[in-house]
């Protein structure tokens, strides 16, 4: 029997737990709002396409009950605002880091052993809050952002190759940002061959371009934040660590002295498996790719700032 929680139930989190339910990631599926009767709404809802799509996993939706998530072997957190008008970053990242540290703290009283996903934003930021104020081992605090990115770096590729896009892979290191991203071209392969052999430098420079403002493209045309794509990469670094995949995720994750970085949450490689991260692996980067991936963590430091400006770290 296993068990996963997604806290929050809007797009995002109710996305996530019916991927979690469909794929049969964990025997039980619990979903989490403060809202009165949205998760129930939406637990509801995804249990009616049980028959429908041939799944066994049981979904259930509480309000602010905590009791119900206990004994959760992984907990994705999806919960915060968005960004309103007239709001600051340093307001929007206060607000999110009190619901961020409340969620995981009460999680935590009924699940001391969860190894914790973290979804809500600024994600790499958040990350780092949940492990410096939690006290869990590293492998146990895991920021999603990566296992995103490179899902949509591999689309972009597969539609530049008119290729399936499960035959191509890609990495995205850096910080979980339109400008912070790094795709790591050099590296991209269709079945083996380099991207670099098939495309040309201009059709791969779009390719990486089109990734890195992959996030600020659907919410200009959907008018509001993407969560079709989200929830499916929360689900699958869960799935990677419930059924012990060992894949290979980018992940948010603290550093200690991988790639020449100490204190910081930031996307690397990793294996994901039953323990959480369970390895780092070290790519030998160019000159030019360390000194993208250096300004990306200064540019998620100086988000971090703020957390100790604040007193929340």
């Amino acid at each position: 029997m296993s068990k996963v929680t997604v806290v929050g139930a809007g797009n995002v989190g109710a996305t996530c737990a019916n991927v979690l339910a469909v794929n049969e990631v964990a025997s039980e599926i619990v979903l989490i709002d403060i809202k009165e009767g949205l998760s129930e709404g939406k637990a509801m809802d995804i249990m009616q396409t049980a028959q429908l799509m041939g799944f066994d996993s049981v979904v259930r939706g509480v309000t602010n009950d905590y009791a119900a998530t206990a004994n959760s072997d992984v907990v994705i957190i999806t919960s915060g605002i968005p960004r309103k008008p007239g709001m600051t970053r340093e307001e929007l990242i206060g607000v999110n880091a009190g619901i961020v540290k409340s969620v995981a703290e009460n999680i935590l009283k009924h699940s001391p052993n969860a190894i914790l996903i973290i979804v809500s934003n600024p994600m790499d930021t958040m990350a780092y809050l949940s492990y410096k104020v939690l006290g869990l081992p590293r492998e146990r605090v895991i920021g999603m952002g990566g296992a995103l990115d490179s899902s949509r770096f591999k689309y972009f590729l597969s539609q530049a190759l008119g290729c399936n896009a499960n035959e191509v892979e890609g990495i995205v290191i850096g910080g979980h940002g339109d400008t912070t991203m790094i795709p790591l071209a050099r590296l991209a392969t269709y079945k083996g061959i380099p991207v670099s052999t098939l495309l040309s430098a201009e059709k791969l420079e779009e390719v990486v371009k089109n990734t890195m403002v992959g996030g600020a493209t659907l919410t200009g045309l959907l008018g509001t934040s993407a969560w079709m794509a989200p929830g499916a990469a929360a689900s699958f670094v869960a799935e990677s660590i419930i059924k012990d995949q060992k894949k290979v995720i980018t992940s948010s994750i603290y550093l200690n002295g991988e790639y020449g970085m100490k204190d910081i949450n930031i996307g690397v490689p990793v294996i994901i498996g039953r323990k959480g991260i369970e390895k780092v692996i070290e790519l030998d980067l160019t000159q030019d790719e360390r000194a993208k991936f250096e300004a990306s963590a200064e540019a998620v430091r100086k988000t971090n700032y703020v957390l100790a400006e604040m007193k929340l770290i």
